[in-house]
């Protein structure tokens, strides 16, 4: 996992380029900052998504704080919060992003108390707007099945290693609902071809067997071996998917992928691979499965997460009875 840090100004880094880069900080906010971050990795085993996000958050409370006059976490009141919230909102923050940073400062001030830089847990009385659920783009089972025929006809008899590669990976995404994160870490040993079965690191480290169907096991046999023999390199591991250069391939390739394979399906939603996920779940429900089982395929923690796909379904069939409907 590549850590989130902090450079010498106290502006949040992630290895890559600066995520923000706001006034120098007083030393003691850095340290508290810096700490926190380690809290969350080696204690929490947040994911590095969420590591990045709420550091981030919390390196602009502490600005804030020190605009404010503020010097060290104890400076730290409900007002201050309050006022960071508000400032955030007339930037014209969605409700989301302003949920998950008062998250943020909520969990920061608790882990705060512990280690003994705030007296009390003033964040516990933060209240925040609740984050307002979008529902996903997804796409029709027609659109899939175009989708995935295009790529199969690329392939052709020219075994093209790329294509073969694309067919796989949009199959499993579709077949699995595996979030692309999970899906760049696949092993080959990950896959289990007698059980159709793959073993996927989900957040917060947590594995779970995720099955697949018939189209995705063909798909993968054939990129095992037929295209992924020409994409190996001397450095390529045990990764199941490779990239053009034969390195284990990277989320951005992916997005790409699933891109660029859906401007050629006509009218289809320009989604990425998070919305093969929600068309996943989607179908999954519609087709009958229980939203326990879908909610333990997808690896979510809460039942909450996993119902938002049950309004997918109810706004599709209203949509469709009242262009149906006479009387609708």
């Amino acid at each position: 996992m590549r850590c989130v840090g902090l450079d010498r100004r106290g502006a949040v880094a992630d290895g890559k380029g600066m995520v923000a880069d706001t006034a120098e900080l007083p030393a003691a906010l850095v340290a508290a900052v810096e700490d926190f971050r380690r809290h969350l990795v080696a204690e929490q085993d947040r994911s590095a998504h969420t590591v990045r996000a709420y550091v981030g958050d919390i390196h602009h409370l502490a600005d804030h704080l020190a605009r404010r006059g503020g010097a060290e976490v104890s400076d730290l009141d409900l007002p201050t919060l309050r006022s960071w919230l508000a400032r955030l909102q007339t930037q014209g923050r969605s409700r989301a992003t302003m949920a998950r940073r008062a998250s943020a400062a909520r969990t920061f001030t608790a882990w705060a108390v512990t280690v003994g830089l705030m007296d009390s847990d003033v964040g516990a009385l933060l209240a925040s707007p609740k984050g307002r659920r979008d529902l996903p783009d997804v796409l029709g089972e027609s659109d899939v099945r175009t989708l995935l025929d295009a790529v199969a006809d690329d392939i052709g008899t020219t075994s093209n290693p790329v294509a073969i590669r694309d067919l796989a990976l949009l199959e499993m995404l579709y077949a699995t609902g595996v979030r692309v994160g999970e899906l760049v870490g696949l092993d080959i040993d990950d896959v289990d071809d007698e059980r159709r079965v793959i073993r996927v690191l989900g957040n917060g480290r947590k594995q779970r067997s995720v099955p697949y169907g018939g189209p995705a096991a063909r798909a993968i046999d054939d990129w095992l071996r037929r295209g992924r023999v020409a994409l190996r390199r001397e450095g390529s591991g045990p990764a199941l998917f490779l990239g053009v250069r034969g390195g284990r391939i990277g989320q951005r390739a992916v997005r790409s992928v699933v891109h660029d394979r859906l401007a050629a399906v006509p009218d289809a939603p320009d989604i990425g691979p998070h919305g093969l996920r929600h068309t996943a779940a989607t179908h999954l429900l519609e087709g009958g499965a229980d939203l326990r089982s879908v909610q333990e395929l997808l690896g979510h923690a809460s039942l909450a997460t996993t119902q938002v796909y049950t309004h997918v379904s109810i706004e599709r069939l209203t949509k469709a009875y009242q262009q149906a409907h006479p009387r609708a």
